[in-house]
């Protein structure tokens, strides 16, 4: 009786949806690892919704220099735009920080490269 009461219970736990999930970054442009001749913004998207005002996106030059971009608050509810200023040519990095609706506070990072 105990082993069924088990595994009724495992059963209904697998099935119930999970009500809350950390936010993971889907895509983004400039993606990740790409060439482009300018890119006159970083956008990421999510699979699932985030807090924009308590999210940060920050680019690092090739030089080191990080500077933090300004994050627009409207738009996609599960997405992150900044808008870049003009890029030399060189190899930059995005920091991205978001806080998901869950409460929890997700980060990562990615780099792309300016053709001259």
């Amino acid at each position: 009786m105990a082993v069924r009461s088990l595994l009724a219970a495992l059963f209904v736990l697998a099935l119930a949806p999970a009500a809350h999930a950390h936010s993971l970054l889907l895509s983004s442009a400039p993606p990740a690892d790409a060439v482009v001749n300018g890119a006159p913004a970083v956008t990421l998207r999510f699979n699932n919704r985030i807090e924009k005002k308590l999210s940060q996106i920050r680019l690092v030059s090739p030089r080191g220099e990080a500077q933090p971009l300004t994050v627009r608050t409207d738009g996609a509810v599960d997405a992150l735009e900044a808008p870049l200023p003009a890029l030399a040519a060189g190899r930059y990095r995005v920091d991205w920080r978001v806080l998901s609706t869950d409460g929890h506070v997700v980060s990562g990072t990615f780099a792309f490269s300016v053709s001259p």
